[in-house]
């Protein structure tokens, strides 16, 4: 009987370590060193929190290490620019906003376009026009008097130059000719702390990089970038721009992973077979959401792409229109919407 058991157990563990296997070898790509996942903005922002929580599942589908590294700098373009310098052998991404990808050819900072990369979003986010609570903007329609009465005074936080922080603000600045101070951080983390602790007025920056301020009363939020009202836990619901604003061109920053193109094929085949099969349901990545006022978008592929030239598309425009990139986006191939 003892044998009987004895050789029943090693049966169950040669089967358990055998299913563990195929596990291991049903995805074609299976790397043998960390990879790694240039996040181009500062630590704590919406990119740095996203990729984090990425980055645990995808340790656990491919059972090897990823490190995130921060390289911020020059509104991200160095650590993308990073990942296209990089060996195209797939152990080098980089991630952000997808718009980025068609916006740094407009500012003159990086040659590179979303035909480069291939796209796999995870969440959408959304800007919140928030305040120091000792400002005395007490909703966003007194916000909208103040910077009318006071052209180019009020200080606004925002993680750079076509930042989604950034193209929120121009977008309200553009539609009612306003202007404001704009003083740019290395990330919407930063951003955010220099409102908080009075350094600036105003950040625009997205709802996930805002929460906890918002939740703890250390930012008061006068509006969400959205034509639907945002619910964040533990706060409560902060009222659409339309309210005030009922034709502001509004557009969804979607955040994920990109990898450059060229990268060996079977890298991008198990990806998509790891967004699809873990990603799309992974319950952390929606709580993730949920907790930080996003939408969860696991989209890839033509669809991934097609979503994040809308967003590129309306963002070089913007850019250009107001002065702040020098290209004209139709040099670039990118028509006005």
């Amino acid at each position: 009987m003892r044998r009987f058991i004895t050789t029943v157990s090693a049966l169950f563990v040669a089967i358990a370590a055998l299913a563990t296997n195929v596990g291991a070898q049903e995805y074609p790509w299976n790397p043998t060193r960390p990879i790694t996942i240039i996040v181009p903005w500062a630590a704590g922002g919406a990119t740095d929190q996203l990729v984090r929580v990425i980055a645990s599942e995808l340790e656990d589908e491919l059972d090897q290490s990823v490190v995130v590294v921060n390289q911020p700098g020059a509104s991200g373009s160095i650590g993308t620019k990073n990942t296209l310098d990089a060996a195209r052998d797939g152990y080098t991404w980089t991630s952000g906003a997808v718009e980025n990808l068609g916006t740094y050819g407009v500012l003159d900072m990086l040659d590179t376009s979303l035909d480069d990369w291939h796209v796999f979003l995870a969440v959408a986010n959304v800007a919140v026009i928030s305040v120091n609570p000792n400002a005395p903007y007490q909703d966003f329609g007194e916000f909208l008097a103040a910077l009318e009465a006071n052209p180019g005074q009020i200080s606004v936080a925002t993680a750079g130059v076509g930042s989604s922080g950034h193209k929120a603000i121009e977008a309200i600045a553009q539609s009612q000719g306003l202007e404001y101070r704009h003083v740019t951080y290395e990330g919407g983390n930063p951003a955010v702390i220099a409102t908080v602790g009075g350094e600036t007025q105003v950040t625009p920056q997205l709802a996930s990089e805002q929460a906890e301020m918002i939740r703890g009363n250390r930012l008061r939020p006068l509006a969400v970038m959205s034509a639907e009202p945002l619910d964040i836990a533990g706060y409560g619901t902060i009222p659409p721009v339309t309210d005030w604003l009922s034709d502001l061109d509004l557009a969804s920053a979607y955040f994920g992973i990109w990898v450059p193109v060229g990268v060996p094929d079977e890298v991008i085949e198990t990806f998509t077979m790891i967004w699809e099969n873990r990603i799309a349901t992974s319950e952390v990545l929606q709580s993730y959401a949920l907790e930080r006022g996003a939408i969860f978008t696991p989209f890839h592929g033509d669809e991934a792409h097609e979503r994040g030239m809308v967003t590129v598309t309306q963002g070089a425009w913007s850019l250009y229109d107001s002065g702040a990139a020098p290209i004209d986006p139709s040099t670039l191939g990118i028509p006005r919407p």
